[in-house]
């Protein structure tokens, strides 16, 4: 029988309490969103206004942490993951205050940058990892090595078929099948094509050149945040489009890239990819800290990651990606010295909380990048960082470089495979009986979310606040695959005075926190503001398959219409599992 729990998420304190490890194979809790419009007009609201951004949806949740750490030394921030393009664009047309990108200006032919005074200051790095879907008579392959040649010819479509002798040359000692490789894409305009398409332009320039041609784009397209399809292809949207495809068991033969932060949530197997000195490496957190060690900054302060494809340490992996907040660096009639004082506290919290970054499955930067950073962040009108705090943000910062592991012997090139088939290697088998188990449900830590007071946003029509939703728990110890589901719906916001803000206007982005070991996590569908019936109508957080234990989050915002009178406006959020 299912059962309930209350959670609060307010602007004040709240005595709600949750009831922890919930039995059976239906769960559902109820959060409450409390929200304080001040007891001032919108008008003056505006005034009052804090630092705003826009952008990178890859880096939100970094981000919304790092808003939420800066908030409790008084400096507020609000920010709007409404993709890299769009936050460039409204950092041009001075509508937001920064944006976070992973690309910079120039990346398209229509992306034309500011008039005024700007840099770039790295944040956050992940890699790019090809999640891949390989089954012979039903095992999957787990243990998938590619070179840099091997990855062109695939995505170039030179290799059509999983047991080309160039994939065979990678895995010694693994029988892969005579199956077609379906290559998965993105359709829309990213990042991490981008940083794929860099690296196959300088890794293998003839390959690349070559296809390029072939669809139709030029032999010199290099770079290019919009992949060249051809037939063969599939193309899909987003990070979760393209990895939601390569999970399902139906498509067995494809691969697709994607940030490392969601190969890891789906799951999914992640194949090794051959480093200069001859390891084939994942793109874990050490790992891709260890990569962009050899990267350096521009004058703008963007990251060259090219240095990384080559980097001779061992643990290295080659292919990383790294979000940069793009910052005004002279005062002008749209952004003060005050302000300026209050973005750079900002980006210096967020290089010094690098650790926020591995929490949500990214890659802490390097100290060499952290330092470049922070002088950057110095260039800041109004900032102000004393050396005493650079030294401890980067001290911090190698801690993470001394503490990546080696790679282990069979990681080398031409070695067995690193499992239990591998030479040398014996099996035992070890029997149990399972119990039926149960399907649980937790709220970690104190549930109550503040939603910080909403600010007028850029058009002008709507009071805009975001926030976190206290991380969920799903805990499935039944034995076999059996499939979960963690839904949510909100009712309607309302104050004391019977005042009432529509639960449409609340939206939210969920996310995967930490997979564990469930096989598959899959966060669900983002909501965009404006999207008519918001958190009003039942939505869905995650879906799962298979025993263990997943933490789930979701990115909230609210727009509020500016009409809506001053007050604390409390709403009830409950989720299901099933």
């Amino acid at each position: 029988m299912a059962r309930s729990n209350r959670a609060a998420v307010r602007s004040s304190s709240s005595q709600a309490r949750v009831r922890r490890g919930l039995r059976g194979t239906a769960a559902t809790a109820t959060a409450v969103f409390v929200v304080a419009l001040a007891g001032t007009s919108p008008a003056e609201a505006d005034s009052a206004a804090p630092v705003s951004g826009a952008g990178s949806t890859w880096a939100q949740n970094t981000i919304d942490l790092w808003r939420a750490g800066a908030a409790r030394h008084d400096v507020r921030v609000a920010y709007s993951a409404t993709g890299s393009a769009d936050g460039r664009k409204q950092f041009r047309d001075g509508t937001a205050d920064f944006a976070v990108t992973e690309l910079p200006y120039g990346t398209d032919a229509d992306d034309t940058p500011p008039t005024r005074p700007y840099a770039y200051v790295p944040v956050v790095a992940g890699g790019i990892g090809f999640t891949y879907n390989l089954r012979v008579d039903g095992k999957r392959i787990t243990d998938l090595r590619l070179s840099s040649a091997t990855v062109a010819g695939i995505f170039t479509r030179a290799i059509t078929r999983w047991n080309d002798p160039a994939i065979r040359a990678d895995n010694p000692g693994i029988t892969l099948p005579d199956l077609a490789i379906t290559p998965v894409v993105r359709s829309d305009d990213a990042a991490t094509t981008a940083g794929l398409t860099q690296w196959l332009d300088h890794e293998q320039p003839a390959a690349w050149s070559a296809y390029c041609a072939a669809a139709g784009r030029g032999a010199d397209c290099g770079t290019t945040a919009l992949f060249p399809t051809v037939p063969g292809d599939v193309a899909l949207a987003g990070s979760n489009g393209v990895t939601g495809y390569v999970a399902l068991p139906a498509n067995n033969g494809s691969i697709t890239y994607a940030e490392s932060s969601y190969t890891l949530a789906t799951n999914l197997t992640t194949a090794r990819l051959l480093n200069v000195s001859g390891y084939y490496t994942t793109p874990t957190v050490g790992a891709v800290a260890v990569g962009l060690s050899t990267a350096t900054t521009g004058p703008s302060g963007i990251v060259d990651a090219t240095a990384a494809y080559t980097n001779p340490d061992p643990r290295a992996y080659p292919l990383p990606l790294v979000g940069h907040l793009i910052v005004p660096t002279a005062a002008d009639d749209r952004f003060t010295a005050s302000q300026g004082q209050e973005l750079g506290t900002f980006g210096f919290h967020g290089l010094c909380h690098q650790q926020d970054a591995a929490r949500m499955g990214n890659a802490p930067l390097p100290p060499g990048l952290v330092r470049a950073g922070l002088d950057t962040v110095r260039r800041i009108p109004g900032s102000s960082l004393d050396r005493d705090q650079v030294s401890d943000c980067v001290a911090a910062a190698a801690v993470v470089l001394q503490n990546a592991p080696q790679p282990r012997a069979c990681d080398r090139m031409g070695g067995p495979p690193c499992d239990d088939s591998a030479p040398g290697h014996r099996m035992a088998t070890i029997s149990t009986t399972l119990e039926p188990g149960a399907l649980l449900l937790s709220v970690a830590g104190d549930p109550h979310v503040e939603l910080p007071t909403p600010v007028l946003d850029a058009s002008g029509e709507f009071l805009h606040t975001t926030g976190q939703l206290a991380p969920v728990t799903v805990t499935d110890t039944r034995p076999g695959d059996i499939g979960w589901t963690v839904t949510a719906q909100a009712g309607d916001f309302a104050d004391l005075a019977g005042n009432t803000i529509d639960a449409n206007h609340l939206t939210w982005t969920p996310t995967v926190l930490n997979h564990g070991n469930v096989r598959t996590v899959t966060a669900g569908d983002r909501i965009a503001p404006g999207d008519g019936t918001g958190l009003k109508d039942i939505r869905t957080l995650a879906t799962g398959v298979g025993p263990g234990t997943a933490d789930l989050g979701a990115g909230l915002a609210l727009d509020a219409p500016t009409s809506t009178p001053p007050g604390t406006y409390t709403a009830v959020l409950t989720l299901t599992l099933i």
